[in-house]
């Protein structure tokens, strides 16, 4: 079975279009799976809509966390999911090609481990405005020299075979921003097979903080990382 995690906070205008086009899009490929929404600490009514989906739908189901922490929420996806492979996407950012790409790659005679889409990697189409492009060109380059990662993008759509990652979830000690970033480190450190991918990026909603306001928050989180990877 596939595991399909969605973390949602303030996502009610969003919410309701990307599991429709989910849920038809994965009928449609005669596929066992779960969507499980990972809502957070929302203050519209997110969770409302996140119910009232999972009411309509046998297939979808809700998991309510009493803050809003994106890295807590696919914490909480990934280790209560049920399938065998499980995928993470945004509300705002998620493909079924790629799906369809990261299963190939997962289910392979060379399976990996853990594939990550990466708007860096060769043939990705990048359409964010410049400033968050240099933006992750940067954390990407602080991540191969810091931490000797060998794969160009951490944050954004990710799949993984469950039985060769979730024993390192409990692992992490950071959520927020930190958690994916982290598990993705921790992957590679770990000798398990990461991939990536390349993507198409659109944004289908303006972001919801500063590029810059995030530069530091990012820079001192990568600290905090480096120590403790290094004391693990």
């Amino acid at each position: 079975m596939l595991s399909v995690v969605v973390p949602a906070y303030n996502e009610s205008e969003y919410l309701g279009t990307t599991v429709g086009e989910l849920h038809r899009g994965l009928s449609s490929r005669d596929l066992e799976f779960e969507i499980l929404i990972v809502e957070n600490g929302s203050r519209d009514n997110t969770r409302v809509v996140a119910a009232e989906l999972a009411a309509h739908h046998e297939t979808v189901t809700l998991r309510s966390l009493d803050r809003p922490d994106y890295g807590l929420a696919l914490r909480t996806g990934i280790l209560e999911a049920g399938g065998e492979m499980i995928v993470c996407f945004d509300t705002d950012h998620y493909d079924l090609a790629f799906l369809d790409a990261a299963l190939a790659v997962l289910s392979g005679s060379d399976a990996a481990d853990l594939v990550v889409g990466s708007k860096r990697a060769l043939g990705s189409v990048d359409g964010r405005p410049w400033p968050r492009r240099l933006v992750t060109a940067t954390f990407a380059f602080l991540l191969r020299m810091g931490f000797g990662l060998g794969v160009s993008d951490t944050h954004g759509m990710k799949a993984m075979r469950r039985d060769r990652v979730v024993d390192l979830v409990p692992q992490c000690a950071f959520d927020g921003d930190l958690f994916d970033t982290e598990l993705v480190l921790r992957a590679w450190q770990a000798g398990r097979r990461v991939v990536e991918l390349p993507v198409v990026v659109t944004e289908r909603r303006p972001p919801r903080t500063s590029v810059w306001a995030r530069v530091p928050r990012s820079l001192v989180g990568l600290v905090r990382l480096r120590l403790a990877l290094r004391s693990s």
